[in-house]
């Protein structure tokens, strides 16, 4: 279904909602555990992530991070003397699926505030569903900038606690510079608007300071082959192959890529982050490299605090998504707590006014197209696992001196907000 036909099937659905309250569900299935919301006796957080389907990493670990979030809230007394819970819908990774989520979540669940997406694509699905109903949409993941715009303006009720991607293009397009990278071949989703989108903004920066494109390939998300992409990469000796995919494809590139004598190192970003990139890529991803949102490496106490609890809860180290997936609840308990009450109006205006959150990737300010003024993190595949190399901020180059994602001088530390 055509990302057009998925807003169609949205509003029709959203025009209809009062009459059928009482009928069968949108085909977007909610997560196992998951209550029915009872509006108005508690605070309702509303999930929608892709626990099925190609990308089921991301949605599985945002959902983590989402619950964990949850229940720090409600152990410090819930927000505005009310407990919060989560209602969570799979939207098996598509967008038209999301869009379905997200209506059933607005007009049928009556949640105070969206969650969701990781993917950009599925984000564009959910965003003008939000807008059209006042209530507050925080993305923990999405970095196409178009994500939080409408056309020019801003969408004044979406959000995201992520950095976006024109500064994540910027990083990656700086780090190959000045690992002394002068040629490097392109390999995108042409399906995907985050893949596409930061493939173009690491062009961009790419040719600015002075580097080549000399092949700019594409793909679809789902093919298995991509040795004809790769075979015309090959003769024109790039130094680096640029690939802002998501893992699964990732991982059968770089497979390939080796399987043709290819042996550059790939780059690529956020989207990336998965054990699954490791498990399905084996040897051919190792001294390949990724921007990210955060890295576990970080000394800094509130990560590290925050990977203790979420190891406690959940036998794993936390990925980015989980991390953003926290913090993307986490300021929406702050946004409610200073809010003047619980109407949607009112806690976007909260959201909108977030600055210096302690986040766990990050100290998040949004600036005035909602997006998250705060750094990335360079990685390195280096034995089976994401090893941080730097660190690098909005406005510092990337060959930086690395510094912890979120340590601001102590006395620049804001204080944790009263839920």
């Amino acid at each position: 279904m055509s990302f057009r036909r998925a807003l169609s099937a949205a509003a029709v659905l959203l025009t209809f909602a009062a009459c059928e309250q009482k009928k069968s569900a949108p085909s977007a299935a909610p997560a196992a555990g998951q209550g029915s919301a009872a509006p108005g006796a508690k605070i309702w957080f509303g999930h929608v992530g892709s626990l099925t389907g190609q990308e089921a990493t991301f949605g599985d670990s945002t959902d983590k991070g989402i619950k964990l979030a949850v229940d720090e809230l409600n152990s410090k007394g819930g927000v505005k003397g009310k407990q919060v819970d989560l209602k969570t819908y799979d939207d098996q990774g598509k967008p038209e699926e999301a869009a379905l989520a997200a209506t059933r979540l607005i007009t049928q669940d009556k949640v105070t505030v969206l969650l969701g997406e990781v993917a950009s694509s599925r984000s564009l699905a959910m965003a003008p569903i939000a807008d059209a109903n006042k209530v507050p949409h925080i993305t923990p993941s999405s970095t196409n900038p178009k994500v939080t715009k409408d056309g020019e303006k801003t969408r004044p009720y979406v959000f995201r606690v992520c950095f976006i991607d024109p500064f994540q293009g910027t990083v990656m397009a700086k780090f190959a510079k000045e690992k002394g990278i002068k040629k490097v071949a392109i390999l995108r989703d042409v399906g995907n608007a985050y893949s596409v989108g930061l493939a173009d903004y690491f062009l961009s920066k790419f040719k600015d300071l002075g580097g080549t494109i000399v092949n700019d390939q594409s793909y679809k998300a789902g093919d298995q082959d991509f040795k004809a992409q790769l075979t015309a990469i090959k003769p024109k000796a790039p130094e680096a192959i640029y690939v802002p995919g998501y893992y699964t494809d990732v991982a059968l590139i770089a497979r390939q890529a080796r399987e043709l004598g290819i042996k550059v190192p790939l780059m690529g970003g956020d989207g990336w982050d998965s054990a699954k990139l490791f498990e399905i890529g084996g040897q051919a991803i190792e001294g390949s490299y990724f921007s990210n949102h955060y890295s576990p490496d970080d000394p800094s106490p509130r990560i590290q605090d925050f990977i203790k609890r979420y190891k406690a809860r959940y036998g794993a180290v936390p990925d980015s998504m989980a991390a953003t997936g926290y913090d993307a609840a986490m300021v929406a308990g702050d946004a409610i707590s200073r809010a003047k009450d619980t109407t949607g109006e009112a806690i976007a205006e909260a959201i909108a006014a977030t600055k210096d959150f302690p986040g766990v990737t990050g100290v998040i300010t949004l600036d005035k197209d909602h997006n998250a003024v705060k750094s990335a993190v360079v990685l390195e595949v280096k034995g089976g696992k994401a090893v941080y190399v730097a660190t690098v901020t909005p406005d510092a180059p990337a060959g930086a001196a690395p510094q912890p994602v979120s340590a601001p001088a102590p006395a620049a530390q804001p204080k944790p907000a009263p839920y």
